[in-house]
């Protein structure tokens, strides 16, 4: 350890002024067995400093052949190496001179120990949560009702909240922000998802008794509907089904009703339609959907955004099922997906089926003009892609 007369000897040699220099000097040295890969750095922006500092947590969560990402309780970080030409090292207990009074008297020295140092960080940037993988596993094991669930194959992997968090890359809210997306439903602790064709079957149970009722579509009350329809279905999954395509409010009595949402019930319509025909004729399906639909909604095209595509091209014109779900989560395959599909997209087109792309603060505008290229055609801008695309 240097002593102060070392320290100011070696100031001496280096023409430095005693006078100019701070009052305290650490004179640094390195611990036994110190290593750079004892310790890994983190840059946090405030806002998760301030999550760690009242005693809050973030994961590290991914499989092996994923990239790692960082979660809070409500946001999903990249985790990306950063290297730094400076050397960073680890010192326990160091002060700053912002730690001292400005009128020490004298020169103090403080003889530090480095405990660790490292040549990198970790750098985290906000990303988008990878929720595909939510349904893809949830898929594997649907649920078809309580009699064909007396036939499943008890070995079937069933996930619960803890089980999926330890396999998606996403916050727990975001985890569960997108299971209600997906209309996921919890049924003895586990989240499943209804097979589709008996989920619309008990929608159409309840649409059956509004009609029968003459009820309003923006008042359909809860306690009916379990009363009547409790018999045909469980009473959680039809109370489940009304969550998914209504809204809930209580009036002042205390009575919970549901108020139907047109676009949802619509659009849920036309997936039944359209998921087992490759392409539909377009102005037979407007008028099958139509009458499809409960009386008293209206069925629309823009209903129908990021689920299926209608082409104008064809003749006669022909929509056909797809769903923005379907499509890669990577922002680069998803683009080479979409004009692999279609050579040319008008903004309207393509919009539905890369908003979700989109980061903070980012438009659909300049992800456009990032991924593809414009150009004009029969007075209309389209976009095509930037790069060769495979056929």
């Amino acid at each position: 350890m240097r002593t102060l007369d070392e320290v100011h000897a070696t100031l001496q040699i280096a023409k430095l002024n005693v006078d100019d220099l701070k009052p305290v000097i650490h004179c640094l040295s390195f611990g036994e067995n110190v290593s750079s890969g004892d310790y890994c750095l983190m840059e946090l922006d405030e806002t998760l400093c301030k999550h760690i500092e009242a005693g809050k947590s973030l994961v590290i969560r991914g499989d092996k052949d994923e990239h790692a990402v960082l979660c809070s309780e409500d946001k999903t970080y990249d985790l990306k190496i950063a290297d730094t030409s400076n050397l960073l090292l680890f010192i326990p207990d160091c002060k700053t001179p912002d730690h001292f009074p400005e009128d020490l008297p004298c020169q103090n020295l403080i003889q530090s120990q480095i405990s660790g140092f490292s040549s990198c960080y970790w750098e985290l940037r906000r990303c988008r949560p990878k929720v595909k993988k939510l349904k893809q596993l949830l898929m594997d094991n649907t649920y078809e009702g309580p009699d064909s669930e007396n036939e499943r194959n008890s070995t079937e992997q069933m996930y619960s909240t803890d089980d999926l968090l330890e396999r998606i890359q996403a916050s727990k809210q975001e985890l569960l922000n997108q299971l209600q997306v997906i209309h996921a439903c919890k049924i003895e602790g586990y989240w499943r998802i209804l097979e589709f064709d008996y989920e619309m079957k008990i929608m159409g149970h309840i649409t059956q008794l509004v009609d029968s009722e003459s009820w309003s579509f923006s008042k359909v009350p809860l306690s009916v509907c379990l009363e009547e329809l409790g018999p045909l279905e469980p009473k959680e999954l039809i109370e489940h089904c009304l969550n998914c395509y209504g809204k809930r409010y209580t009036e002042e009595a205390g009575d919970i009703y549901f108020a139907l949402n047109e676009d949802k019930v619509c659009r849920a319509t036309a997936q039944m339609l359209l998921q087992n025909a490759v392409k539909f004729n377009l102005s037979e399906f407007q008028e099958v959907w139509q009458q499809s639909v409960p009386e008293g909604m209206t069925t629309r095209l823009d209903q129908l955004k990021g689920l299926a595509l209608v082409d104008r091209s064809s003749r006669p014109e022909t929509i056909f099922l797809l769903k923005v779900e379907d499509l890669p989560e990577d922002t680069q395959e998803r683009f080479n997906c979409l004009f692999g599909m279609r050579e040319k997209w008008t903004e309207e087109a393509v919009a539905p089926y890369i908003r979700d792309l989109c980061g903070e603060k980012q438009t659909i505008g300049a992800l456009l003009t990032k991924y593809a290229r414009t150009s004009m055609q029969n007075g209309v801008k389209v976009y095509n892609s930037r790069r060769p695309v495979a056929t």
